[in-house]
């Protein structure tokens, strides 16, 4: 494995956004990867809203031949990634009308006060959404993905009081912020510091380019010896 080659492993930074199904796959492949690369993966919580904005872009669906494509190309990725991807029935009520703040306070309040839960409650959280077709907005839905990400009930309810806060409300802001900052227009946004430098890559098509950069080697969804966490 290329963790075995040095102790100085590059720095990934992955920005993403429950939102975004793409995200999903790439955040997937960098947990898949992190001890088959020389990496260590740091998961910034950021809004993706915020950063269409700030970019001018717009979502993918607004644009019709995008939305048709995306619906299609979305049944391929999870099949190639083994992700279980599922489109949401009332998309634009789900995704643009209802959007994901509540939820990346959330696990921005996770991420301060207890990182070690950051991975499986966004994980718990993109399913609802992204594949059994569920709320991610309200507090009953949030406590539900945290329950089943092992977070104690106590603590979550907790966490969940904290989001609202100014702290919770700064740190997401400065993290999407940051991401804007490196060239994000879009999520997911990886960035690779390698020799003191950012390199930048948008999309979850893009893992060939990055092992080129880090001087490893793309084998894959699922590399040698590593397993899916679904």
């Amino acid at each position: 494995m290329a963790a075995a080659r040095s102790s100085n492993r590059v720095r990934v930074d992955i920005f993403y956004d429950v939102v975004s199904p793409y995200s999903w796959v790439a955040f997937e492949t960098m947990c898949r990867y992190r001890s088959f690369w020389n990496v260590e993966v740091h998961l910034r919580p950021v809004l993706l809203g915020a950063i269409m904005k700030e970019s001018g872009n717009q979502p993918p669906a607004m644009v019709p031949n995008k939305g048709v494509y995306m619906s299609k190309d979305l049944q391929r990725v999870a099949k190639y990634y083994q992700i279980p991807l599922r489109q949401p029935s009332d998309f634009f009520e789900v995704i643009i009308k209802k959007g994901s703040l509540s939820a990346m306070r959330f696990v921005t309040a996770i991420d301060l006060e207890q990182p070690n839960f950051l991975e499986p409650v966004s994980r718990e959280i993109w399913k609802r959404i992204w594949s059994t077709d569920e709320d991610i907005t309200t507090p009953e839905s949030l406590l539900s993905a945290a329950n089943k990400a092992g977070l104690p009930s106590e603590l979550a309810q907790k966490l969940l009081e904290m989001s609202g806060t100014a702290a919770v409300k700064d740190r997401l802001r400065l993290t999407t912020a940051e991401a804007v900052k490196y060239g994000a227009f879009g999520m997911p946004t990886v960035v690779a510091h390698v020799d003191g430098k950012p390199h930048m890559f948008f999309g979850s098509d893009r893992f060939e380019l990055l092992a080129d950069l880090l001087g490893e080697k793309w084998v894959g969804p699922i590399p040698p010896g590593q397993k899916s966490l679904l």
